[in-house]
């Protein structure tokens, strides 16, 4: 009898332990804002993350993901954030330097030389200075999760070298930095809302546009191109960015899962588009495609040339942004 009721207090002791585990967790529904569709490397991204926070909250934490701009476009959805009426987005970083000028660092051409480079920027010291511009703009960036390198197609060239821009139609979405970038290199910037490029290049309106291998395999650019250039030109990270009012009504221990779960997410997500990338960079060979890479020379050649930009973008960037961002690409080619 004694054992017994020693094993039931046990059992009782260890329920009640238990109990407490996620007694900080209250019942959430997390909508998050997307523009791109499911298929797109941040679903499996979502998916890996909702796995880790049904592990820490018990099934509390619950995030319902509107893809393709449902909840409107990624501007639009990252002001609803500011004004605490939607919960979270992912979003690249271009859209939004109207509200953080800070955040154009990304979009200064050649700027990393690899994926590599980009990770040790954005998961370290200056990934969290920039974390901080964001939270005084009332967002929460929970991790840099992956865009990627930005590569160029086009029907008129192949395009090997600086000259070969020149007077080239390139679309560019409606950034400062991007426009100034190909106007630099000789080519005539044309902005146009991304929704409008297939036909644009299917009717000669343009020549080229400028994306990632995944970006030009989805959207099927390659039916309306002839070449591609493996150019790097950019590399613009997805944020997961959190309306920061709302994040300061949560508990600690939700805020640490979300922090922790966006993480394991971004893991995730960086692992599928690279290798969604390799695949995607296939199936646009396989479509008849002429494919080259700048020459390692050339690449330098261009990223010299193109230091007026970040000169001429320096002060509404921030001058200590752009400096402290070269600095620490310096430390790491070291």
């Amino acid at each position: 009898m004694r054992k017994l009721l020693l094993a039931t207090t046990a059992i009782a002791f260890g329920l009640s332990a238990a109990a407490p585990a996620f007694a900080e967790f209250n019942d959430r529904n997390i909508r998050v804002s997307n523009g791109i569709n499911e298929d797109h490397p941040v679903g499996n991204g979502i998916k890996a993350m909702q796995a880790c926070l049904d592990q820490k909250s018990g099934g509390k934490l619950k995030l319902t993901a509107f893809w393709g701009g449902a909840l409107g476009g990624d501007l639009q959805a990252t002001q609803a954030l500011r004004s605490g009426v939607q919960e979270a987005v992912v979003t690249s970083s271009s859209p939004l330097v109207g509200i953080i000028p800070a955040l154009g660092v990304f979009d200064l051409p050649f700027l990393f030389a690899n994926a590599q480079e980009a990770y040790t920027v954005l998961d370290g010291d200056f990934g969290d200075m920039m974390n901080e511009k964001l939270e005084a703009a009332g967002l929460v960036n929970l991790a840099y999760w992956e865009n990627g390198f930005r590569n160029l197609s086009n029907s008129v060239r192949p395009v090997t070298k600086w000259e070969d821009f020149e007077g080239m139609k390139v679309r560019v979405m409606q950034n400062n930095i991007f426009l100034d970038t190909f106007q630099n290199l000789g080519a005539n910037a044309t902005p146009m809302a991304f929704g409008e490029v297939f036909s644009a290049l299917e009717t000669k309106a343009i020549d080229a546009q400028e994306n990632p291998y995944v970006t030009i395999d989805t959207s099927k650019f390659f039916e309306v191109q002839k070449y591609v250039t493996e150019t790097n030109h950019a590399y613009t990270p997805f944020l997961f960015l959190f309306s920061k009012p709302i994040f300061d009504s949560y508990t600690p221990e939700e805020q640490a899962a979300l922090r922790e779960c966006a993480v394991v997410g971004r893991d995730e997500e960086r692992k599928v588009i690279q290798d969604l990338n390799k695949k995607s960079l296939e199936k646009i060979k396989e479509a008849g495609l002429e494919v080259n890479t700048l020459s390692a020379e050339e690449q330098a050649r261009i990223r010299e040339k193109s230091m007026v930009v970040y000169e001429k973008h320096k002060a509404e960037i921030g001058a200590e942004v752009v400096d402290a961002i070269l600095a620490k690409l310096e430390e790491i080619r070291k």
